[in-house]
Order: structure tokens, then C-alpha cells, then sequence
């Protein structure tokens, strides 16, 4: 399985993630075709960066402030240029800023250095070159963010930049301060990487590097290499992979079908790995249920004190260390057509020794369009898995050939 992995130790801009996927193999030529559907030729050079050698990308493009129906126009404005993958992939770089400017400055803002044409072709540049890459999954390493003050449009404001903060909220990506002053992640970057990550850091096992590539910023500093370094790896597959997990559990009998829901539902929000509740007949004859969860060793006081204040139970039995097998997985973005409408949804692939043996449709997506479309879920998701598997067969072909 091959993976792309970004290494934002210095932090990361649109450019920055654009230049080195460049130098990691993406098709140059098709990246700046996608570019240039929204600004002019970009400039594509090498430079060096405190001794490390980069791409370096140049948009040569000019300032501009538009609101995100205007930004959209521009990517529609590309269909006939960009794979419509990459511009599906665009638009939803482009709603997660305007969500997280929304959630700063209100309703209805203007994009400001993030609606400008570099920032547009930094964009579709990423997701084209990301695309032409075809990589399984995506893993973001630690973002440094930087630390002290910058200035944009709206003034001076604490780093990271409100919008920045906004868009990794809630992604789960790991962030630090950086090894220098100043903004070292911008808006465009963090939602570049909060919309490629598909794959946790810790699920990455053993696996070997087929190829590196660095991008440089426009900082050149002589201490810190102003460069992101993005690797693709191939994982390297054998048996299952192993890790351990607590199973706490305990019975209730006088606990309402909606509490136990309820309190699945918080055991799963605050890290549980799963929950489940099985129907048993208790001492006496008494009909009750054992409520088990499933969760990682860190994890298990706090979610045996939620699972005691929530049920009310008196004593949460916990087995410690029990050793599972895990199969490898990722979430990839489908191409599904119903009724003449085309969507590109989630769907979940685990892998054994380099091969998808499993795909599922994630629910909650197929759910929402099962109800604007107005018909049973379970179509919706039958057509998802299926446009899926037709997905992984082409490419095994497509590899073959």
C-alpha cells in the first residue's frame, strides 16, 4: 500500500505543499495546466534552503478579495481544464476555510489572502498533484504553527492566525510551535492538510521510502530549512498487525434503552475504540444487559468513570491488555452517480498483504444523500460500495497493464 506522508516540521503554505509533491514524482505538466486555468504560467524552480535543496512554485498571481460563491465560479470556471476529482476536492478545501472564516469573522465574509489567485492555484495545484500521485492514503505528521504575531488583513493577530486555529480544530492533527518565529502555517496549508490526512501517524507500521521531495517557502533563514518534506512510503505487509486494547464491561438492570444509548454515544466521542450492549438474564432471573467497551489502555479510568457516572453502576470490570489483530485501513473518496446526480463519497478499505479485502460506505454521508434524494439508505449505500469496488478493480487492472 502507498502512502504519502507529510512531514510540516516548518511549517506548511499552499505553495509549500505544492512544490513538494512536484518533487515527489506528481505530473508536472498536468499540475500546470490545472494552475494556469486560474492564473498565469506558474514559475517552477529549484532552490536552496538552508542546504537542503526544494522546489520552489511561484503563482505569480495578484492579490484579490472574493467571497466563496466567487471562488467557486473560478473552479467551475476550470471544469473543462481540471479532473473533476480535483476540483471536487478543491471546492471542499475551499467550504472547510469559508466554515472556519465564517466561525471568525461571521456570516458572509470575503476571502482575503486565502481568496486570492495564488491561493486558488496553490489549491488546485495540491489536489492535482495529489490526484496524478494516486496514492492510498495521506498521513500528516506534526504541524508547526509558529509563535509571537503576523499581520494580515485584519490586522495583527496572536499566531496561529484565528482562520488557522479554526480549520484544525477538530481534525485531530497534532500541532506544535515550530523551530522559529512567525506564521509558519498559513489557513491555505492547514486546510490542504486537514482535507489529504486519511491516516493516523500511529497507524503507520514498518514500511520502506520510495521517494522524497521538498517544498520551499519564500523565507530564507539560515538556521531552519524553510522547506515541507513530504515522503511516499510503501508499507510493508506480512500478518496482521497487532496492538492491545482494554475491555471494560459491566451489567445493569435498572438502566432505560435511551441511557445506554446515550452513554455509548459519550464512550465513543471521548476515544473508545467501540461499545456495544448484549442482552443477558441476570442472578434471580432478571432480564439486564452487559454494557462493553472497547478503548486503549490511557484511556480506560476515564471511560470507566464516565461509564459508572452515566449507568450508575457501582463496579466496571476491566480486562487489561488484550491482544487484537487489526487489519490496515483507509478512507478513500468514491465517484458515485444516482439519478443523474454525481457525489464523491467516503469509503472505508481495509488491506491485507497489499490487497482491499474489505469496503464499506461511510454512513452518515450516504444517510445525508439518502435523504435529499429521497430514497432508502441502503440503496445509497449499495451504489457507494459498489462504484467502490469498481474503483479498486480498474486500478489493480490499471497496475497491471
Amino acid at each position: 500500500m502507498r502512502i504519502l506522508i507529510f512531514d510540516p516540521f516548518h511549517g506548511a503554505a499552499g505553495d509549500m505543499i505544492t512544490a513538494a509533491l512536484l518533487d515527489c514524482g506528481a505530473d508536472l505538466p498536468i499540475v500546470l495546466r490545472a494552475m494556469q486555468a486560474v492564473v498565469a504560467e506558474p514559475k517552477i524552480s529549484t532552490v536552496t534552503r538552508a542546504g537542503i535543496r526544494a522546489v520552489k512554485v511561484d503563482t505569480r498571481a495578484t492579490p484579490a478579495h472574493r467571497t466563496l460563491a466567487d471562488v467557486l465560479a473560478r473552479l467551475d470556471g476550470a471544469a473543462g481544464v481540471v479532473p473533476a476529482p480535483v476540483l471536487a476536492m478543491a471546492r471542499k478545501i475551499f467550504e472547510r476555510i469559508n466554515a472556519a472564516e465564517e466561525s471568525v469573522h461571521g456570516a458572509h465574509v470575503l476571502f482575503h489572502e486565502v481568496g486570492a489567485d495564488d491561493a486558488i492555484a496553490d489549491v488546485i495545484g495540491a489536489c492535482t498533484a495529489l490526484h496524478t500521485l494516486a496514492v492510498d492514503g495521506v498521513v500528516v505528521l506534526p504541524i508547526a504553527l509558529g509563535r509571537g504575531t503576523a499581520t494580515g488583513s485584519h490586522g495583527m493577530f496572536p499566531i496561529p492566525a484565528p482562520a488557522t486555529a479554526a480549520i484544525l480544530k477538530g481534525t485531530g492533527l497534532a500541532t506544535l510551535s515550530g523551530p522559529d518565529d512567525g506564521e509558519l502555517c498559513t489557513p491555505t496549508g492547514a486546510a490542504l492538510l486537514a482535507g489529504f490526512s486519511t491516516v493516523a501517524p500511529k497507524d503507520l507500521k514498518t514500511y520502506t521510502i520510495l521517494a522524497s521531495g521538498y517544498g520551499a517557502g519564500s523565507r530564507d533563514t539560515p538556521e531552519t530549512p524553510n522547506v515541507l518534506r513530504a515522503m511516499i512510503i510503501e508499507t510493508i505487509t506480512g500478518k496482521l498487525p497487532q496492538d492491545t486494547v482494554d475491555i471494560l464491561e459491566t451489567n445493569v438492570d435498572d438502566v432505560s434503552g435511551e441511557v445506554i444509548a446515550h452513554t455509548i454515544a459519550l464512550c465513543m466521542e471521548a476515544g473508545a475504540r467501540d461499545a456495544s450492549t448484549i442482552p443477558i438474564i441476570m442472578k434471580k432471573g432478571r432480564p439486564g444487559f452487559l454494557i462493553r467497551v472497547i478503548c486503549q489502555n490511557d484511556r480506560s479510568a476515564m471511560l470507566a468513570e464516565l461509564m459508572a457516572r452515566e449507568l450508575g453502576t457501582l463496579g466496571i470490570r476491566c480486562i487489561p491488555a488484550v491482544h487484537r489483530f487489526i487489519a490496515e485501513r483507509t478512507i478513500i473518496e468514491i465517484e458515485v452517480s444516482i439519478n443523474g446526480q454525481i457525489r464523491y463519497l467516503p469509503v472505508k478499505c481495509g488491506w491485507m498483504h497489499g490487497a482491499i479485502y474489505t469496503l464499506k460506505a461511510e454512513f452518515d454521508p450516504a444517510r445525508d444523500w439518502a435523504c435529499e434524494l429521497k430514497i432508502p439508505v441502503k440503496d445509497v449505500i449499495l451504489a457507494i460500495e459498489d462504484a467502490g469496488w469498481k474503483n479498486v478493480t480498474n486500478k489493480h487492472k490499471d497496475g497491471a497493464q
